[in-house]
């Protein structure tokens, strides 16, 4: 069983600036992630992150990744199964059944998604259901979408379809968006983008050839031919959850301001803490990541 100083599980944002300050460190260090770049590297567009005006998720982890590649990090594209502690030392399993002991550990996982819990969500997943635009966009080029959402995810996402579907319903159950004042400014200005505000979608209605809309809360019908589902998510901390972290009502779990769990060693980061009053931002993950790392770096000196 190979030793490390600290494995890092996942690969995204966080993950990557992570392996790079430990490798800086000099701490012998391990990435463990199923999923390359993790969400963000499935965004179509990035305008938030500070020296890049403007790119693809993809494009910005890709740098992230060879930088931590190129700092001394190693890679490992696999999913973890189990992370356990063992007096002093942590053992990470993986869904092939390698296994790693390490001194610490620093998590990283993301959040799933939240569901409508709607007649026809489940039904339709993959056919006329989505949770990610910019995975399904070729199914619907030219149609009529809804997103059902009002967080960054929702409107950036509407934002994109605007510009490959022909109309984009975006429904809100409240009167006023989560998201960004300048992402809810620019969909206003979208022509084909409609604002459907203090509603709630009640079903998925459809047909022998497939989605022919959704039923609103009002009683209202809109007809489109596809459904992105952008409702918020749950973090997803199962990895962990034999060392029985402590977590807040949210279940995020609660960290110290050294990144530090309830857990001895076990650090966290990403959208899955408490801190950095859950921003959950690029730039937030990456700098509470390089955090944990320094944290780590001070405890084994």
């Amino acid at each position: 069983m190979e030793n490390y100083d600290v494995i890092i599980i996942w690969a995204g944002s966080a993950w990557y600036p992570a392996g790079m300050y430990a490798s800086r460190y000099k701490l012998k260090n391990l990435i463990i992630g199923a999923q390359p770049g993790g969400a963000l590297a499935t965004s179509h567009k990035v305008e938030n992150y500070p020296g890049t005006i403007s790119a693809p998720g993809k494009e910005i982890m890709d740098r992230f990744k060879e930088h931590a590649e190129v700092s001394g990090s190693e890679i490992l594209q696999e999913m973890v199964e189990k992370v356990t502690k063992h007096e002093d030392h942590f053992h990470v399993k993986t869904a092939t059944g390698k296994e790693f002991k390490t001194k610490k550990v620093i998590i990283a996982t993301w959040n799933n998604h939240r569901h409508l819990w709607v007649p026809g969500e489940k039904e339709f997943l993959g056919k006329w259901v989505s949770y990610c635009a910019t995975c399904d966009w070729m199914f619907f080029k030219w149609r009529d979408v809804i997103i059902a959402g009002g967080w960054n995810t929702a409107v950036t996402e509407a934002l994109y379809l605007a510009d490959i579907a022909n109309k984009v319903y975006l429904v809100h159950r409240r009167d006023t968006f989560r998201a960004e004042d300048s992402w809810v400014e620019k969909a206003k200005a979208k022509e084909n983008i409609e604002l459907v505000l203090n509603e709630q979608v009640k079903e998925i209605v459809w047909d022998m050839l497939g989605m022919t809309g959704v039923k609103l809360k009002s009683g209202k019908e809109i007809k489109a031919d596809w459904i992105f589902i952008a409702v918020w998510t749950i973090p997803n901390t199962w990895v962990v959850e034999e060392l029985n972290p402590e977590k807040d009502e949210e279940g995020c779990l609660v960290v110290d301001k050294r990144q530090e769990t309830s857990v001895p060693w076990l650090y966290a980061a990403w959208d899955v803490t408490t801190n950095s009053n859950k921003f959950k931002q690029t730039i937030m993950s990456a700098a509470e990541w390089c955090l944990a790392a320094d944290s780590i770096h001070e405890d084994l000196m």
